[in-house]
C-alpha cells in the first residue's frame, strides 16, 4: 500500500509550523528570478561548488568515500575511478549533471526511474536499472554490535507492481493539483524508500530524485546549495524521520508528519543559505574578508586556492592569502602540501 491512496493524504495532520514553512518556501521561490539577473556569476560559482558537495555528501551517507582531490578530479573527469567507491560516485556525477542539463525533458515515469538507476551503477560491476530479485531488509547496527531491523520493504515479487502503482498514482495527484507539491514530492521520497526497488543504490537513487522532482516543480535551490549535504549534516534527524513515518507504511496506518517536516525544513534551510551566500557575495569590497571565511566553510575538507579563487569572484589573491593566513593562524586551517599548488585541509574541532 502507498500513501498515496484514497484517503491517506487527507487523513494528515497539517500543523501551523507545517503551513508556515510551506509559505516562507514559497517566497523564496519568488526571489529565484531575481538572484538570476542580479548575481548571474555568483551563482555559477555556488552551482560548481554544490555539485561537488553533493556528489560527496550523498555517496559519504552510505558509507561511499575517496580522498578530497581525487573526488574534485572525478568530478571534472580528469581521472577514471579505480575503486568500487570512485565508480559509485561517478555514476552519481553523471545522473547529477543530466538532472541539472535536462530535467525539463525528463518526463517522470518508472522508466525513467530505471534508466536513472542503469546510469547510476554504470561503472560499477552491480548491473543497474533492474528491480529487486530478493527481497531486501533496512537495519540499523547499534553501538554495542547488535544488528536491528528498522524496516521491511515490499517483498521482491511485488516490487514491479508497486512502483507502477507508486507511479499511477502520483501521478494522479500531480495532475489534479489537489495536494501542495513540495509534500507530493516528500512523500514520493518516502514511498519510494519503503519500496527500496533495487537491490543497491536506493537511498542514493531516492535524493537524486527528489531533486529532478524538485526542479520540475519550480523549486531550484539545490542547484546552488546541497540539498545532500544538508542532510548528511542532520543525518540523525534524516533518518529518525524516516522510520518514524514508516511505521504503519503496509497497512495505511502510517503519520507522514515527522517526515514532512524534516523535508519542508530542510528546503527552507537550504533557501535561508541560499539567500545569505547570494548576499555575502554581493556585499561591499569591505566585507570580501567575511566572503572569503563563510567560502572556505563550504569547501571540501581539502582545497586549494584556486578552489577558493572559483568560491570568490571578484576577490583578489592577496585578500585570499591574508584569509588563509588568519585561518591558519586561528587554527581552523593548516597546510599539508607547501608551494605554488598548496593544498590546506580544515581542523575538526574537538567534540
Amino acid at each position: 500500500m502507498t500513501s498515496f491512496e484514497p484517503g491517506i493524504l487527507d487523513a494528515q495532520p497539517l500543523s501551523q509550523n507545517l503551513l508556515q514553512t510551506i509559505r516562507l518556501i514559497g517566497e523564496y521561490k519568488g526571489k529565484q528570478a531575481l538572484f538570476r539577473q542580479r548575481s548571474p556569476q555568483v551563482l555559477e560559482t555556488l552551482q560548481e561548488v554544490a555539485i561537488i558537495q553533493s556528489a560527496e555528501s550523498s555517496n559519504r551517507i552510505e558509507g561511499i568515500v575517496t580522498a578530497p582531490q581525487r573526488l574534485r578530479q572525478l568530478m571534472q573527469r580528469q581521472i577514471v575511478p579505480n575503486s568500487r567507491s570512485e565508480q559509485e560516485i561517478a555514476g552519481y556525477r553523471d545522473v547529477l549533471n543530466t538532472i541539472h542539463a535536462s530535467y525539463p525533458h525528463m518526463p517522470f515515469s518508472v522508466n525513467l526511474v530505471r534508466q536513472m538507476h542503469r546510469d547510476l551503477m554504470q561503472f560499477s560491476p552491480i548491473t543497474g536499472g533492474n528491480w529487486k530479485i530478493a527481497d531486501n531488509t533496512i537495519t540499523q547496527r547499534l553501538t554495542d554490535g547488535t544488528e536491528v531491523v528498522r524496516f521491511q520493504p515490499t517483498p521482491a515479487f511485488q516490487t514491479p507492481q508497486a512502483m507502477a502503482h507508486l507511479h499511477q498514482r502520483f501521478d494522479h495527484y500531480r495532475q489534479t493539483q489537489t495536494i501542495e507539491p513540495l509534500l507530493l514530492i516528500a512523500t514520493y521520497a518516502l514511498d519510494f524508500l519503503c519500496i527500496h526497488p533495487f537491490n543497491d543504490g536506493n537511498g542514493r537513487l531516492a535524493r537524486l530524485l527528489t531533486l529532478l522532482l524538485l526542479y520540475q516543480a519550480g523549486y531550484e535551490v539545490g542547484r546552488y546549495i546541497s540539498l545532500e549535504n544538508l542532510i548528511e549534516q542532520s543525518r540523525e534527524s534524516y533518518y529518525d524521520t524516516l522510520y518514524w513515518s514508516s511505521q504503519g507504511w503496509h497497512e495505511g496506518q502510517h503519520n507522514l508528519t515527522p517526515w514532512w517536516e524534516y523535508f519542508l525544513g530542510l528546503i527552507l534551510k537550504a533557501y535561508r543559505d541560499f539567500e545569505q551566500r547570494v548576499g555575502l557575495v554581493a556585499q561591499s569590497p569591505g566585507r570580501k574578508r567575511q566572503q572569503v571565511l563563510a567560502a572556505v566553510a563550504r569547501l571540501p575538507e581539502q582545497f586549494q586556492i584556486a578552489d577558493l579563487e572559483r568560491a570568490c569572484p571578484g576577490v583578489s589573491r592577496p585578500t585570499l592569502n591574508r584569509a588563509l593566513a588568519q585561518l591558519r593562524d586561528d587554527g581552523t586551517i593548516v597546510c599539508i602540501k607547501a608551494g605554488r599548488d598548496a593544498l590546506w585541509q580544515k581542523v575538526e574541532e574537538p567534540e
